[in-house]
């Protein structure tokens, strides 16, 4: 007993019944919470889910079933429709876009979900795909292609923990990630969010979960993992992005499955269900997947999660119907992601349960699911942002991280005559290309907005940055975009070139998949000098280069490296040798697409390429 309480007890008795009649009076809410078994954290997380779903109501059980997107909900709206969880969208982030910033729009929405009669705590999903890139200043990572280039599931996992300290200290509980798709079409405007064309390598990098989670929920900085997007997402026709899949069963689990698996055995927390369809069957319909498959036969406990108003697609009409509510919560799926249209699906739901077309039994078992891990986390006993990790985000530490991992995601495809690694001193280079000097560019999409853009969206490093800053005072770096300046004087010539920033849908490529006019006249302009020329390619896929690669010295594979663009230059000038290996099959002509390990077509570069010296 404190001293505090041992003054208490001296106190006359008249004054301590008073005292406990004017804190009744006072809180009655918290005197009696205190005594329900809920939230009791004592007692096991079953017990709990079960007390608390009998005290609920329908409504209060289809708010925990619905996710709105947090620019058309208010607190009040959150409170009054006992929601059960909040989003950002791509680029939607809080006004100021800083760590503190989410932090403290965080912290107002669980207020507002905690002021409803149970208090449950609402829960807030992010796409932290390759960082916390929503957010101003956050660490960007490689996209999972250059992970999967450097075959480092090790890596990966400290790349997931350190995701989940900058996710945390925004207050943020739960990231749609990772992708665990398997990319089989390089016109795929998604091929970057796919660690790999095999399915080895995204099953061997789903260390990303349990780098998020940590070894259990409920850790200091542990965030709900989404394994994305069930199923076979990177399969579809033409690389066609919400397109079909049109496989065999036998297929579909050999290709696009044992990445699942793999996550499901590292206890990954959710499953986000694919726009795509099988066979013509969408996917946010299909119960076999789902619910047979999924949690069925492999056993996931976890709750599944739509994509952005995925329900709508099963019809093909647009608007969703209470048909379309009623076959998704049939089919499996316990969230539904209804980012504006969340009153109509709420009331929706609610009257397809009261009709007798969904299953007060289907309504509690997503409950059940949701719940169990808002208790797993600990989202009960510490609903707010622990701000002692807010200025982990864009840290350091994880900037070193993140350099590391570039440096291991880069394939060297070509290198003539040893041209690299670079002399640090007394050399003399020209830099060029439209990726040399831009963060946006280098980053892609999911960075910053959701398309991501060109320019100095966010803190970090170019390339050009970190080649100036890798050389030695008795070396000269001269940067012009085009090229214009270069003469026979110089050493070398390094051309960043490559794609632009997108990402799903406006990211398919339908026709040519070659370097675009600008970066061919740069790269000629450079030529013309006679120096050796190192392009250096930032972008999402391979793309087709094989007509250009006889004019080029070497060539590099970079990737969409993030923010920390000095691990480009750690490669090139020499500090660490090359170790990526190519994660896909490059083409030798965009008409082979799709290329894959296996298929008898002939490469200009198998997967699993990558020099070194």
């Amino acid at each position: 007993m404190t001293r505090h309480h041992r003054r208490r007890v001296r106190r006359p008795l008249s004054l301590a019944l008073l005292l406990l009649a004017v804190t009744a009076l006072v809180a009655p809410t918290s005197a009696t919470a205190a005594a329900l078994p809920y939230q009791d954290p004592t007692l096991p997380v079953a017990t709990r889910v079960a007390d608390l779903l009998s005290r609920m109501t329908l409504d209060e059980k289809i708010g925990q079933m619905t996710q709105a997107e947090r620019g058309s909900v208010t607190n009040a709206d959150l409170t009054t429709y006992r929601l059960g969880s909040i989003l950002s969208g791509g680029g939607s982030a809080p006004s100021p876009n800083t760590a503190t910033g989410w932090a403290d729009m965080y912290d107002g929405f669980q207020r507002a979900a905690l002021a409803t009669p149970l208090a449950i705590p609402m829960i807030y999903g992010v796409d932290a795909v390759h960082g916390h890139n929503n957010v101003y200043g956050a660490t960007i990572f490689p996209h999972n292609i250059g992970l999967g280039a450097t075959r480092d599931p090790a890596l990966v996992q400290q790349i997931g923990q350190a995701v989940a300290e900058e996710v945390s200290g925004t207050g943020i509980d739960w990231d749609f990630a990772p992708c665990l798709c398997v990319a089989r079409n390089d016109r795929w405007g998604r091929t970057y969010e796919s660690f790999g064309e095999t399915p080895d390598i995204p099953s061997s990098m789903t260390t990303f979960v349990t780098g998020l989670q940590g070894a259990t929920l409920g850790g200091p900085t542990s965030v709900l993992a989404t394994a994305k997007h069930y199923l076979g997402d990177g399969g579809t026709t033409g690389g066609d992005d919400q397109g079909d899949t049109a496989l065999s069963e036998a297929d579909l689990r050999a290709i696009h499955l044992p990445p699942f698996q793999a996550a499901i055995q590292r206890s990954v927390g959710s499953v986000m269900i694919s726009y795509s369809s099988w066979n013509g069957v969408k996917l946010h319909g299909n119960a076999y997947l789902i619910n047979t498959l999924l949690k069925g036969e492999l056993g996931f406990t976890g709750f599944v999660v739509s994509d952005w108003n995925g329900i709508d697609q099963i019809d093909g009409a647009s608007g969703f119907t209470a048909a379309e509510v009623t076959a998704a919560i049939n089919a499996g799926i316990d969230m539904v992601m209804v980012p504006t249209a969340w009153k109509t699906f709420v009331s929706t739901l609610r009257a397809e349960v009261q009709n007798g077309h969904v299953a007060l039994s289907r309504i509690d078992d997503a409950n059940r699911r949701i719940l169990t891990k808002k208790f797993e986390l600990g989202l009960f006993e510490r609903p707010y942002t622990d701000r002692s990790l807010t200025p982990t985000v864009g840290d350091a530490a994880h900037r070193a991280l993140a350099r590391q991992a570039v440096r291991e995601s880069q394939v060297l495809l070509k290198n003539s005559g040893g041209v690299l690694p670079l002399a640090r001193d007394n050399n003399k280079i020209f830099v060029a290309g439209k990726n040399a000097d831009n963060i946006g560019n280098q980053s892609g999409g999911w960075t910053i907005s959701w398309q991501g853009s060109s320019g100095n969206i966010t803190p970090g490093t170019s390339v050009l940055q970190g080649i100036r800053a890798a050389v030695g005072p008795t070396s000269t770096v001269t940067y012009n975009q085009r090229g214009t300046g270069i003469d026979a004087s110089y050493r070398a010539a390094i051309a960043v070139v490559g794609e632009t920033p997108y990402a799903e849908g406006q990211g398919d490529r339908t026709g040519s998949m070659s370097l675009d006019r600008d970066d061919l006249r740069t790269i000629s302009t450079l030529r013309k000098a006679g120096v050796p020329v190192i392009v250096v390619l930032a972008s999402g896929r391979p793309l087709d280069v094989a007509a250009e690669l006889p004019n080029w010295n070497a060539l590099l594979a970079s990737w969409l490296p993030g923010t920390e663009g000095a691990g480009v230059a750690d490669v090139l000038f020499g500090g660490y040798a090359p170790t990526g290996k190519l994660p896909m099959t490059w083409m030798n002509s965009v008409s082979q697409q799709p290329i894959n390990a296996g298929d008898g077509q002939v490469p200009l570069f198998p997967q699993g390429y990558g020099l070194t010296w």
